[in-house]
């Protein structure tokens, strides 16, 4: 069956987390550039806008359904303005940052209200998951990083040493000001800074008249009113593996949903150390291929799905049953499938 809405093949940086069925055609995002612009004529009354840049390091694509072209235009214009400006703070890549800043000092005061409440979501997750979710992991990531830049695998000692540095509970937060109880600690939030990110450029639409939409980011996606014709929107699962075409397509209106993935980034040919990592072992988990999560705001579940990754399936799923307005698609290292109960089928 012909179907205008395909996604992404990705090719610039692993795969694509999620696919989000965006109309814009088959190309591969290896030869996408930088920015990329669509419009079509659906009726005498409907516009579908998309636009696509490179932003927080993947390719975001926004799709607005509007009767005026140039109003859906100008809102997608102002809602990647305010991804810049939030990636900006809150990107620990750059020291010039409020994360930057504060992994080099140690201390952060009048933190902006943006990064209060991520550390503070940060930390209740860390609590809810029983450290599965923990921000302070970065360490042990800059150890993989650069170890295996140097074409060395971290050791046991090294893991252990680095373990120390890593620990929630370390991470003190008190009337505006963030600190850490001890030197050469660093937080990254990119377990669920980006699911912020998009849920704020989603209000933007949604404040300047557009409120039909769907944001992609790399996997993690906001779908807000109808899309074209006044159908529901079109979401597709990845398969990690890439050996079938998606192993769950499901639709949604006003919804959230992301996927964490052992293919998203890694460190060793077998997989082994990968991006997401138990900061309680100092290892990366292995029975889970990719996570995927719907939950009531894309920061949520963004956070989530890196914690049921973490969980391993069994208790992952477990977890997710218990969570208000939540739901998990797990597919295990052998490509076998988990669900939660209430995952739309």
């Amino acid at each position: 069956m012909k179907n205008p809405e395909t996604p992404f093949d990705h090719k610039r940086r692993s795969f694509l987390k999620l696919s989000g069925l965006l109309g814009l055609g088959a190309a591969s995002a290896a030869f996408l550039p930088a920015e990329k612009a669509e419009a079509f004529l659906f009726g005498a009354r409907e516009f579908k806008v998309t636009k696509t840049r490179l932003a927080m390091g993947t390719f975001v694509a926004m799709t607005a359904i509007h009767p005026s072209r140039d109003e859906a235009e100008q809102a997608i214009g102002l809602a990647f303005e305010e991804i810049d400006r939030l990636n900006g703070m809150l990107t620990h890549f750059e020291k010039s940052s409020a994360i930057g800043s504060f992994n080099a000092t140690g201390k952060l005061e009048q933190a902006p209200q943006e990064v209060l409440e991520l550390v503070a979501r940060s930390l209740y997750y860390n609590r809810e998951t029983g450290g599965a979710f923990d921000i302070t992991v970065k360490p042990l990531i800059d150890l993989y990083k650069n170890s295996f830049a140097k074409s060395h695998q971290p050791t046991e000692s090294e893991i252990d040493r680095t373990i120390k540095l890593v620990g929630s509970e370390n991470l003190h937060f008190q009337s505006g000001v963030l600190q850490f109880a001890g030197s050469d600690m660093a937080i990254t939030l990119d377990g669920i800074a980006k699911g912020y990110i998009v849920d704020k450029a989603s209000e933007v639409l949604r404040a300047n008249g557009v409120s039909n939409h769907l944001i992609n980011a790399g996997g993690d996606i906001r779908t807000s009113g109808l899309a074209a014709k006044g159908k529901s929107w079109t979401v597709a699962v990845q398969d990690p593996a890439k050996l079938k075409e998606y192993p769950d397509i499901i639709t949604m209106k006003d919804g959230a949903i992301a996927t964490s993935g052992n293919y998203e980034i890694y460190y060793d040919n077998e997989k082994l150390f990968h991006h997401i990592i138990n900061g309680r072992t100092g290892h990366s988990p292995h029975l889970s291929s990719s996570v995927t999560v719907v939950a009531p705001t894309v920061m949520d579940a963004d956070a989530l799905a890196t914690s049921v990754f973490v969980m391993e399936p069994v208790k992952g799923v477990q977890f997710i049953n218990n969570q208000p307005d939540c739901e998990c698609f797990v597919i295990g290292k052998g490509g076998d499938i988990s669900r939660s109960k209430g995952w739309q089928v």
